[in-house]
């Protein structure tokens, strides 16, 4: 199978390709962004002309926490509306027979039913903070969908959960909560820092998949002969933000104070995933979350010594 990876140098798409190249049968298609600019339709066009995939694994996306979602909303939603529309229409254009689209759990409403099912998908408002990225998500699983029922082509989605592991970016603004902490709690032990701010309230609950453990759910979905149009990846399990800082706290061995600061934005309360299709089609996650966050520190600091880290 000759395999494109859409966005093979981010977090998810670097995963993608260490699981993808150690699988028989599978030669991988890869293109940096200077080689490759994927909001540019001549240029993708050109690309599946060229190399003609048999599938392709869209992981390419304009990415950031709540601050970078509300600060260039129009810079979201337009990188990530074009990303879809090109490389989906030009897989179909040019003969790809295979296409998962990777979209995210922010395209289900502020207030969906939780754990949230496939299902309400369009049901209600989206969490203002990350709409426009929610936007453009939700185009490219239509697209996928709607090329499906029309063309006959395999085009499905998979929506992963809060994604987190090697590769991450930790930018102190526009990084993940998890990320965030992180970094934050690294940097304050170093500095031997009696006190670390934290934002919000710590009430609200998220859900995180260590993002190892999506290659294997995206190859499970690809070798299914009929795959749900979407389908949602996490673990079923979530934790408070408090919790979670507690934990990262612990795991990086800060020993001071936290506190909140609850003048600072939330976001939506609760984000889980219902996973109930994934495993009834048969597969689950494997990395628990307290595991998988000594996995992530031990690659920020390894990637960090290598001068290597994303920030």
């Amino acid at each position: 199978m000759k395999l494109f990876i859409a966005g093979h140098q981010g977090m998810v798409g670097a995963a993608l390709v260490r699981y993808f190249a150690r699988e028989p049968g599978v030669s991988l298609v890869l293109r940096t962004r200077r080689d490759l600019d994927l909001t540019n339709q001549a240029a993708v066009e050109a690309f599946y002309a060229a190399e003609r995939p048999d599938a392709a694994i869209i992981a390419a996306a304009k990415v950031g926490g709540i601050h970078a979602n509300s600060t260039y909303p129009a810079e979201f939603i337009y990188s990530n509306l074009a990303v879809a529309a090109n490389t989906i229409h030009g897989a179909y254009r040019h003969g790809t027979k295979r296409l998962l689209f990777l979209g995210s759990s922010c395209i289900y409403p502020k207030h969906a039913p939780q754990p949230m099912p496939e299902d309400c998908l369009l049901t209600g408002p989206l969490e203002p903070t990350n709409e426009a990225y929610a936007i453009a998500k939700i185009a490219g699983l239509k697209l996928c969908q709607y090329y499906r029922q029309q063309y006959g082509v395999v085009f499905h989605s998979a929506m992963p959960t809060n994604l987190y592991g090697p590769a991450d970016n930790y930018h102190p603004e526009n990084s993940h909560v998890l990320p965030a902490l992180i970094r934050r709690f690294h940097e304050a032990r170093e500095s031997r820092r009696a006190e670390v701010v934290a934002w919000g309230t710590g009430a609200p609950r998220r859900e995180f998949l260590h993002v190892d453990d999506l290659p294997p759910a995206c190859a499970f979905l690809l070798g299914l002969a009929s795959p749900p149009d979407w389908v949602n990846i996490g673990t079923g399990i979530d934790v408070t933000i408090r919790e979670l800082t507690e934990t990262v706290a612990a795991v990086t061995g800060f020993g001071g104070r936290i506190t909140w600061d609850k003048s600072k934005p939330d976001g939506t309360p609760r984000k889980l995933m219902d996973v109930a299709k994934l495993a009834a089609l048969g597969w689950r996650a494997r990395i628990g979350l307290r595991e998988g966050i000594e996995k992530t520190y031990a690659s920020f600091l390894a990637e960090k010594a290598a001068g290597t880290l994303r920030r």
